[in-house]
């Protein structure tokens, strides 16, 4: 059964970052947290203001550890030519560019984020991350 928590919630740790561009073009970046419990190619739920998404962990050319895109699905988060970038989409909806603060919240620790508007309240699904033996057939089956 899922729960759900509010992004006020004291289980909810949250993190104000400043969305950055992907080198010189308009390509939205979120630069992820030290503390985050991710590594590099992890695929990651990523709630943008309510609306789920997945989205895998990658690395900036300085090293530091960004999400540059979100999908419908992680197959799609994983392969990223295909299929809609809603978190493209939701940061043009927001009006928001490089230099913005947003607030990053951990919903599940290493598997489950949500993404907000400083001063907005939102309410996540607190999923448990699938076991490792289901995310490597998933992986599998994936390709």
């Amino acid at each position: 059964m899922t729960e759900r928590v509010p992004s006020d919630h004291d289980a909810v740790a949250d993190h104000r970052v400043h969305l950055e561009s992907v080198g010189s073009t308009s390509r939205p970046r979120l630069p992820l947290p030290a503390a985050l419990d991710v590594e590099e190619a992890d695929v990651v739920r990523l709630s943008l203001a309510g609306t789920d998404t997945h989205a895998q962990v990658g690395r900036t050319l300085g090293g530091d550890l960004a999400i540059t895109g979100a999908f419908d699905n992680a197959r799609l988060a994983r392969t990223a030519d295909e299929g809609t970038d809603r978190f493209h989409e939701w940061v043009t909806e927001q009006d928001l560019g490089p230099g913005d603060p947003v607030v990053l919240d951990v919903v599940t620790a290493g598997y489950a984020f949500g993404l907000r508007p400083p001063g907005e309240r939102v309410v996540y699904e607190a999923l448990e991350p699938p076991s490792d033996s289901l995310a490597d057939i998933a992986r599998n089956l994936d390709g």
